[in-house]
């Protein structure tokens, strides 16, 4: 655009000075200058055309650069409660592991290794609370017969459930 007013000014210079003589370089010059002038003003609205899109394209950048940082933050915050949680999760694994260590330091040693086993077999239940004559790790009522066996067995006898195999901890809810 420099170069297209350079040469118009210098044009205009020329036919300003008188230097050119003849009516057919006058005329050829003046339809240059106004040829000049003309892609001087295309030039200028391309330019204005492109700084449009550029200050559009710039405040794009900012909205978008703005839900970036909001989108970053949300995401900070869900890292932070996820390791919160995971912290909590943990500490009270610890707790409860210990606690079963206390616990399971009074449970005989064939007991608990029959525990172990339903547990493991059962996806982490070994043992199950009879209640109103329903084993509640199957969800299952005990048949008479089954029901008679659970009362004739000792106190402390280990009574396991005929469908899923899991020991039955008798309460006083039990419906025997």
């Amino acid at each position: 655009m420099d170069q297209v007013r350079q040469r118009a000014a210098r044009d205009q210079k020329r036919l300003d000075s008188g230097a050119v003589t003849s009516p057919k370089d006058l005329e050829n010059l003046q339809h240059e200058i106004a040829s000049l002038a003309k892609r001087q003003g295309d030039l200028e609205d391309v330019v204005l055309e492109v700084m449009e899109r550029r200050e559009a394209a710039q405040e794009r950048v900012a909205e978008l650069t703005s839900r970036v940082e909001a989108i970053q933050a949300k995401v900070d915050d869900a890292v932070a409660r996820r390791n919160a949680a995971s912290s909590e999760i943990d500490a009270e694994a610890a707790a409860v592991t210990k606690e079963r260590e206390l616990t399971v330091a009074d449970i005989p040693a064939d007991l608990l290794k029959l525990y172990d086993r339903i547990r493991a077999k059962e996806g982490g239940v070994g043992a199950a609370r009879l209640y109103q004559r329903r084993c509640e790790g199957c969800r299952l009522e005990l048949n008479i017969t089954e029901l008679n066996d659970v009362r004739a067995a000792a106190r402390d006898a280990v009574v396991r459930c005929e469908n899923c195999g899991r020991i039955l901890v008798r309460t006083p809810d039990s419906g025997l």
